[in-house]
């Protein structure tokens, strides 16, 4: 039986493609990387932006200076531009009734995470919403988690689980000795999930609702 639920931000509670992409695209062109088609920027929805700069060719300091023009973008315009997955919000309000914790676990910046739960009015269904720090040394999600375990007096791990839509909510969920769901409304596919290791995959918001309903501990 689970109590603890951990979700990921985006992916999984609300899809932020458009502020996401428009401020990676205007973080690349920085450096002289036009991107003209931004769907050619999804994989940086999920995982640590320093991380996925470095793939696009950046230095480890330029990497630092495009998180820094992404955030001059994105905390003032992109993080409204964003939308909830629908039927999240009945979802949330029925776990909680089931008796379950909720809990946000998300390598976005812990501040810039509680604007967005705040705008789309979902804050008061989470105990507590956790992210990266802004300097980026908590920004893996095994990191995250272990800081939303430690911080929330989280011991029995095996009531735990981490949901989210890419491999690195399922394998910072392993390496943070959590079970973990995979969704598949969000950024990931199954292939990459079940390759991640996944303990369960939900392909609609509604298969996720029922199988974590079943897990309630009644």
């Amino acid at each position: 039986m689970k109590k603890y639920l951990l979700f990921d931000l985006d992916g999984t509670l609300t899809d932020p493609e458009e502020g996401i992409t428009k401020a990676v695209q205007l973080a690349l062109a920085h450096f002289g990387i036009e991107v003209e088609d931004r769907t050619e920027l999804r994989p940086f929805i999920g995982p640590p932006l320093w991380d996925q700069f470095m793939e696009w060719g950046l230095t480890k300091e330029q990497a630092d200076e495009a998180v820094k023009v992404f955030r001059e973008y994105y905390v003032k315009k992109g993080v409204y531009e964003n939308r909830e997955y629908p039927g999240i919000r009945n979802m949330l309000k029925d776990l909680r009734e089931a008796g379950f914790c909720l809990y946000v676990a998300t390598s976005k910046p812990e501040s810039t995470a509680g604007i967005v739960m705040r705008y789309f009015d979902l804050a008061d269904q989470f105990v507590y919403v956790a992210g990266s720090d802004l300097e980026g040394t908590r920004a893996r999600k095994a990191d995250v988690i272990r800081y939303l375990l430690e911080k929330e007096h989280i011991r029995d791990l095996s009531q735990a689980v981490m949901i989210g839509d890419r491999k690195h909510d399922v394998l910072g969920a392993k390496e943070a000795g959590l079970d973990s769901i995979g969704v598949l409304y969000g950024y990931g596919d199954r292939e990459e999930l079940e390759q991640a290791g996944a303990g369960h995959i939900a392909a609609t918001v509604e298969e996720l609702r029922a199988y974590l309903l079943s897990q309630a501990d009644r």
